[in-house]
């Protein structure tokens, strides 16, 4: 396998490689630091090396402490988001205030975040949603005391619901209308149980009534959706392309542990918003790229995989003989289509959010060398935790790698996995309609 940097910031310097194990494309977590003159190929630094880099760099100017300050204080306050201009930190224009990008407590949900990342504007269906998805604060209440939050929750969504219903039908796609109205209604039935369930005092059925429940909302917000919303730049538009979404089961292989064998991890591929990054990732998955493959890097910040075998760091187009890569792909909140190429540091968007975030255990992103933005390949990551350096609704990583999906059933198993477990299989469960342009058709 050969060295690469994954996730890796120009402001990083570099540690000695490990021994005892792959060096995949570096994950690094970003700093307010100086720029390095590091190797895009150098392992990444230890959390303790990242938290003291400033004593290793004499050149840490007076902005960049008061950057490093302010983050601080951020992150040991749970200030929501601080921006880090590359400017400030390279001798550019004057440092610009730290501004609160987002106010409120993140979304940390996996599910939640794929609702909410479709392209839809429907007030009337989000107003259901969103108590739906309150029922989970509630029951972080201890005892029956908790239902009778839920029920204020209950109570409300189903009053949307009554009031939005024929707003939210009209905003279903023509071609969908039945099967959005079949969803409306088991809603509606759904929540009736709901109540009956919190009137009978049974909490331990509530949560799965609201998952079922959040299933159907979020299958009438995509019946939303009637084409894919915008073409994909010239340049990319002959690449495998998922134009929508689809589902995949990973397999996993766990070895030295002897409390679990092995998991499947359903992870949801969002091509609304990175149709690209993930049209890549399932055409691998459908030409069995990863079955068989270890897991090369797992260290409590990010769990890794896709280096394959020989010097190349990521998939060799058999038609080609080269490395295929993909352009770096971020969808900005507000946007119509992706920015590509560039980071949304580089772009000076520096309170853009990303659509897709690195808000949830599980993130699923695409790895790529230090300095090139458009060197992903087959190389991918899941995020594990909010460290130090990555909070959720701060998170110094948004906007500079592409997030293409979640890991939505047993992601905190993700936690338990170990570089040398073996991926035996990813297998498409639905959504493989949705990949344009598939290059494993072209094989066989």
């Amino acid at each position: 396998m050969a060295a690469a940097s994954l996730l890796s910031s120009p402001y990083l310097p570099p540690s000695p490689p490990s021994l005892s194990a792959p060096r995949p494309k570096r994950i690094a977590r970003h700093a307010a630091v100086v720029r390095s003159s590091s190797s895009s190929s150098s392992h990444p630094p230890s959390e303790s090396t990242m938290l003291n880099l400033k004593n290793n760099k004499k050149s840490f100017k007076l902005k960049e402490c008061a950057i490093s300050l302010a983050l601080s204080i951020g992150l040991f306050t749970s200030v929501p988001s601080i921006e880090l201009p590359a400017q400030a930190l390279t001798g550019g224009p004057a440092l610009p205030d730290v501004s609160v990008l987002i106010s409120g407590p993140p979304i940390k949900d996996p599910g939640a975040l794929l609702r909410y990342a479709l392209p839809i504007d429907n007030k009337a269906v989000r107003e259901v949603q969103k108590p739906l998805e309150d029922i989970t604060d509630s029951l972080k209440v201890a005892g029956v005391r908790a239902l009778d939050s839920v029920e204020r929750n209950v109570r409300q969504a189903s009053r949307a619901l009554n009031q939005g219903k024929e707003l939210i039908l009209a905003g279903v796609a023509e071609s969908k209308k039945e099967e959005g109205r079949d969803l409306i209604e088991k809603v509606a039935s759904g929540l009736d149980d709901l109540q009956r369930i919190v009137e009978d005092r049974n909490r331990d059925l509530v949560a799965p009534k609201q998952k079922e429940l959040l299933e159907y909302v979020g299958s009438i917000e995509e019946d939303m959706i009637d084409k894919f919303p915008y073409s994909v730049p010239e340049e990319y538009s002959n690449m495998p392309l998922l134009k929508g979404r689809a589902t995949v089961d990973m397999k996993v292989k766990i070895k030295d542990n002897p409390n679990l064998q092995e998991t499947i991890f359903r992870i949801v591929l969002d091509g609304f918003n990175a149709p690209v990054t993930a049209g890549n990732f399932l055409d691998l998955v459908e030409r069995h790229f990863y079955d068989g493959m270890e897991i090369q890097r797992s260290d409590g910040f990010v769990v890794q995989t896709g280096d394959p075998e020989g010097p190349a760091e990521g998939f060799v187009d058999p038609e080609t003989g080269k490395t295929r890569t993909i352009p770096l792909e971020i969808m900005v909140v507000g946007d119509k289509q992706p920015v590509y190429g560039e980071t949304l540091e580089e772009l000076g968007l520096y309170k853009a959010q990303t659509r897709l975030p690195f808000n949830a255990f599980g993130t699923m992103a695409m790895a790529r060398e230090e300095f090139d933005n458009n060197s992903g390949s087959s190389q991918v990551f899941w995020l594990l935790k909010e460290s130090e350096l990555t909070p959720s609704n701060a998170n110094i990583l948004d906007g500079r790698y592409a997030v293409f999906g979640y890991v939505t059933q047993n992601e905190d198993f993700l936690a338990d996995l170990k570089v040398g477990d073996v991926i035996e299989s990813i297998q498409v469960v639905s959504g493989i309609e949705n990949l344009a342009n598939p290059s494993y058709k072209i094989v066989g």
